[in-house]
């Protein structure tokens, strides 16, 4: 029997007089995962956010994070979780350490436990050894750093990050992802993600949801979203490449063929092996150089999704 999402969501709607901000959510996030909540700015993005917290009152529908209801049980449900909005919220004069001691004390975590963690999350990040410096002087990868070593540091079930590294270089970027990763495998929780880098959540995310004002308009896995915006495709470059060898690839896995530039670019009905078109062009006297096997880019497919007027995702089976 498989557990009880971590988050789900059935009609939930928020209106902010006569704006509609959030209209008929309904997703599911299973426990253990990354699920990454895809817009543009104004899409509902951190409304959604404010209401699994309970720090909003929903218009409609309901909600239930960690098996509660965000309306009646905020309290409780935000002691359980982990939080990191738009600023990381840290204390600049202090060190990282007495930042996440200052923090350890309001979630009330024992003194003696509180040092070990603050050392154990301060490592899963990589500056256990710097914990004695004034975040104020550090950079702003860094400070992301300890505000998620913060996030995570009374061990919480379920953490919300939204854009974690929006603003960051991509060197610090690809450096706080992979952290990010390395923590949900140590620590077992579950991430709700919010970000604008589509890279990113193509890396990291096991599910993602794509909100276009306000309306949920896909929700699957990365690769599944990547298959709505087109079929995968190989490109083929080499010698004596033209279009007459669209009569030598025919084959039922084959949906057209065309030329561009100086590659040979097939198109296939579905994934699968390339051997033997790669046989029949070698056939055919082509002097093969190069074959790439791709596929539409998750960018590629978002953008699709929210240039279509008519697209909204159905709501999860309850």
């Amino acid at each position: 029997m498989s557990p009880d999402p971590a988050v789900e969501t059935w009609g939930l709607s928020r209106r902010f007089g006569p704006v509609t901000a959030l209209d008929g959510l309904g997703i599911s996030v299973a426990e253990g995962t990354v699920y990454g909540f895809l817009g543009p700015n104004g899409a509902g993005k951190t409304t959604t956010i404010r209401l699994l917290l309970g720090l909003l009152e929903a218009s409609g529908g309901w909600a239930r994070v960690l098996g509660l209801d965000p309306r009646t049980a905020g309290a409780e449900l935000r002691r359980q979780c982990g939080v990191l909005l738009e600023h990381p919220g840290l204390y600049e004069r202090l060190s990282a350490e007495d930042n996440l001691d200052y923090f350890g004390r309001l979630w009330r975590i024992p003194a003696g436990e509180r040092q070990l963690r603050i050392v154990e999350v301060l490592d899963h990040v990589g500056l256990a050894d710097r914990r004695t410096e004034l975040v104020g002087t550090w950079s702003r990868g860094m400070k992301q750093k300890v505000a998620i070593a913060r996030a995570l540091l009374h061990r919480p079930r379920l953490v919300f990050l939204d854009e974690p590294t929006a603003g960051l270089d991509p060197v610090a970027a690809a450096a706080l992802r992979n952290d990010l990763l390395s923590l949900v495998g140590q620590e077992g929780v579950t991430v709700f993600l919010t970000t604008h880098n589509l890279d990113e959540a193509q890396r990291v995310c096991d599910r993602v949801g794509v909100v276009r004002s306000g309306r949920l308009v896909a929700q699957g896995t990365p690769d599944e979203l990547r298959s709505t915006a087109g079929r995968p495709t190989v490109t083929v470059r080499g010698s004596s490449v033209d279009l007459g060898l669209a009569a030598v690839v025919a084959r039922p896995e084959v949906a057209g063929a065309r030329i561009d530039g100086d590659a040979l670019v097939v198109e296939l009905r579905s994934p699968g092996p390339v051997a033997p078109i790669v046989r029949l062009l070698v056939e055919a006297g082509v002097g093969i150089e190069e074959v790439h096997q791709g596929a539409a880019s998750l960018e590629e497919a978002f953008l699709a999704l929210l240039a279509d007027p008519a697209s909204v995702a159905p709501e999860p089976a309850t």
